[in-house]
């Protein structure tokens, strides 16, 4: 397999997950590693965030965190696995203490609870209380 073009774009695990359920739909016949990286990256991605994204829903958090003037690539990050904590903020946009105000980072986090409502991963051990759940 050649890679094209690696510069091409940056995509959002939800645009890869709908492309390959395209596949999938589609039904066409994959040979080999094709089929099961296919099979393999859905799986993984059903199991994310993702899943319950929209097209709708990620255009109009975008447009809600315009103001904060993130980069594309901080967007991607986000989208890919939205920020819970301040922390999680702190390294996915670059130079955020100087960037952002606690206000502002309070401001995207409850930006980004409204769009992306907390997902349940198998990761959790079971019996684990969640923090943020009290």
């Amino acid at each position: 397999m050649e890679v094209v073009n690696s510069n091409s774009a940056s995509l959002t695990n939800y645009e890869v997950l709908k492309h390959l359920q395209k596949i999938k739909d589609a039904k066409k016949k994959h040979k080999g590693q094709l089929a099961t990286i296919t099979y393999e990256t859905l799986h993984y991605l059903e199991e994310t965030p993702c899943k319950s994204q929209t097209p709708t829903n990620l255009s109009e958090c975008i447009r809600e965190l315009e103001p904060f003037n993130l980069n594309k690539n901080e967007l991607v990050m986000i989208m890919n696995t939205p920020p819970t904590t301040p922390l999680e903020i702190q390294l996915m946009i670059e130079e955020s203490e100087e960037r952002l105000t606690e206000e502002q980072v309070q401001e995207l986090l409850t930006i980004l609870e409204r769009y992306f409502p907390k997902v349940e991963t198998k990761n959790t051990v079971e019996g684990e209380v969640d923090a943020n759940s009290s």
